[in-house]
C-alpha cells in the first residue's frame, strides 16, 4: 500500500472495526481506512452488502475482513469484538458509522421515534462501550464516532421551503447525543490511553441519487465552499483521528462541514 510506516498518518500495525460500511458515506470510509494500511474488519448484519468491495481493496493489498454483528443484542457485539483480538491479537480503532432513520417527519408515530433510539443511542452505547473496554484492558486505542452537523444546529427551513418538509427529529435528538456523549467517553478513557472523538459532516453529495437541483442550490449558499461534500472528502479526518498524528486530541468534534456550521 501507499502509506509510509514512518508515517504518524499511517494506520500500518493497527486492527480498526467499523461499524456502518454499505451506505455511500460507509463505503468511503472503508475505502480510505483500508487504503491507510489498517487491518480493517467491517462489522454488519449483511456483511455479504460489501463482499465486492472488500475483494477489490484486498486485490490491491489492503488487509479487510467482513464479520456479522447485530447492534441490537449487546452479546453480538461483545462475541464480535473478542473474536477480533483472538483473530488479531488487538483493538486499536473503532469508528460508528452505523445508522437508521425510520422517522420521516416530525408528526411519525411514536413508535418510529422509539425505533430509531434501539440502533442509534442504544446500539451506538453498547457498541462503543465494547470496543473501548477492550481498549482500555490494551492501554492504547482510538474510538471515532461519524456524528453531523445536524449534532449541532437545528433545522434550516430555507433549504426545504416550496419543495419539501423538514428532517425528522430523531436524527437530530441522537447525532447530539453522540457528540457529547464522545465528550463522557473521552474522560472515562482518557486515563486508559484511549481516545474517543467525533467527525460530524456535512452535507454529502450522491450521484448516484442527486438531490433536488434547488436544494443543492440553497445549500452551496450556506457553505464557505461553495458546494456539498464528496464522501471520500471524510476519511481523511477519521484516518486522522484513529493515527499517531492526533496522540494529543480526545473529546472533540471535528467538522468536516465545508464552513456551514462556521457562518
Amino acid at each position: 500500500m501507499s502509506a509510509s510506516s514512518t508515517s504518524p498518518f499511517s494506520l500500518q500495525g493497527k486492527v480498526v472495526v467499523q461499524f456502518g460500511g454499505s451506505g455511500l458515506l460507509g463505503r468511503a470510509l472503508v475505502d480510505a481506512i483500508a487504503k491507510a494500511d489498517a487491518t480493517l474488519i467491517v462489522a454488519s448484519r449483511e456483511p455479504g452488502a460489501l463482499a465486492a468491495d472488500a475483494e477489490r481493496l484486498r486485490a490491491q493489498g489492503a488487509e479487510v475482513f467482513l464479520e456479522t454483528v447485530d447492534l441490537l443484542q449487546e452479546t453480538s457485539i461483545r462475541e464480535l469484538v473478542k473474536a477480533v483480538v483472538t483473530k488479531h491479537g488487538s483493538l486499536d480503532g473503532m469508528v460508528y458509522n452505523a445508522v437508521n432513520r425510520p422517522m420521516a417527519r416530525f408528526d411519525d408515530d411514536l413508535s418510529k421515534w422509539e425505533e430509531s433510539m434501539k440502533l442509534n443511542a442504544t446500539g451506538f452505547f453498547a457498541a462503543v462501550r465494547a470496543c473501548g473496554d477492550a481498549m482500555a484492558a490494551q492501554k492504547r486505542g482510538s474510538i471515532v464516532n461519524i456524528s453531523s452537523q445536524m449534532g449541532t444546529i437545528g433545522s434550516n427551513p430555507y433549504l426545504y421551503e416550496g419543495w419539501g418538509a423538514n428532517p425528522a427529529p430523531d436524527y437530530f435528538f441522537h447525532k447530539g447525543g453522540m457528540i457529547n456523549l464522545t465528550r463522557y467517553l473521552g474522560s472515562h478513557y482518557g486515563p486508559n490511553k484511549v481516545r474517543v472523538n467525533v467527525v460530524s459532516p456535512g452535507g454529502i453529495y450522491n450521484p448516484a441519487r442527486p438531490q433536488n437541483p434547488e436544494f443543492l442550490g440553497r445549500y452551496a449558499k450556506m457553505t464557505m465552499l461553495g458546494r456539498m461534500a464528496d464522501a471520500p472528502e471524510i476519511g481523511g479526518s477519521v484516518v486522522f483521528l484513529l493515527s499517531d498524528a492526533s496522540t494529543y486530541i480526545t473529546g472533540a468534534n471535528l467538522a468536516v462541514d465545508g464552513g456551514y456550521t462556521a457562518k
